[in-house]
């Protein structure tokens, strides 16, 4: 199995190759650059495995929630590749890929900065190996986000130093730990991908759609003022 997969949906761009069995990557903090690094990157794996496009599988991204811009651009890359190569798409979700690569046990809340005082919410536990979601993502203001089970949680994501004194001590108090740096990883994209892909969920490129959450992706001049 040969996949190519890529997230551009936060602040990293994420790019990975699955080749039978092994994963080569590249993963960078690129503000702005989404869109000059993420086919170089790609082709320059291909090539150093030896692989060409039309060796491929299938194609995996990540298709949000996340970075309006960056979701768009993954998500009509994918579309654009994997239809001039006839191949699936692997549509992977950035809240599940951050969970993914989370090394330790237990239930997973992943929580991202959505801007305009909301965060982009998901809650995951893995199973096998691969994160399962515990309840729907969600769009909610940091006051609002509640937990759907106790227990002992694990912590993901931006939204923990974004909105650290916004979120409810009762939440709080359940994380085990909290990794506030947690980014969507290439390995873990992979790792999804390979799980959905063998499990019969890829599909045709035009069937694909971001998911935002959000229909509205910035503030008026007014509502800026009145903050």
């Amino acid at each position: 199995m040969k996949i190519l997969g890529f997230d551009t949906s936060t602040q990293a761009c994420s790019v990975g190759l699955y080749l039978d069995g092994e994963i080569t990557s590249r993963f960078e903090l690129t503000p702005r650059r989404h869109t000059e690094c993420v086919l170089p990157w790609s082709d320059a794996l291909l090539e150093q495995a030896q692989c060409t496009k039309k060796d491929l599988d299938a194609i995996a991204v990540g298709i949000g929630p996340g970075a309006f811009t960056g979701v768009r651009l993954a998500v009509s890359l994918a579309q654009g590749m994997a239809l001039g190569l006839s191949i699936p798409v692997v549509a992977i979700s950035t809240l599940a890929c951050i969970a993914q690569a989370c090394q330790h046990d237990g239930p997973i809340m992943v929580l991202i900065d959505a801007r305009m005082d909301e965060c982009y919410v998901g809650y995951y536990q893995k199973i096998e190996g691969i994160v399962q979601k515990i309840a729907d993502e969600q769009l909610l203001a940091p006051e609002n986000i509640q937990l759907p089970t106790s227990g002992n949680w694990i912590g993901v994501g931006s939204g923990f130093t974004s909105y650290a004194d916004r979120i409810a001590k009762s939440v709080l108090s359940q994380m085990l730990c909290v990794d506030a740096k947690a980014l969507p990883q290439p390995e873990a994209l992979l790792q999804l991908a390979i799980a959905e892909f063998n499990a019969g969920h890829a599909c045709a490129p035009e069937l694909i759609e971001p998911t935002y959450l959000r229909d509205k992706v910035a503030l008026t001049i007014k509502e800026r003022e009145n903050k």
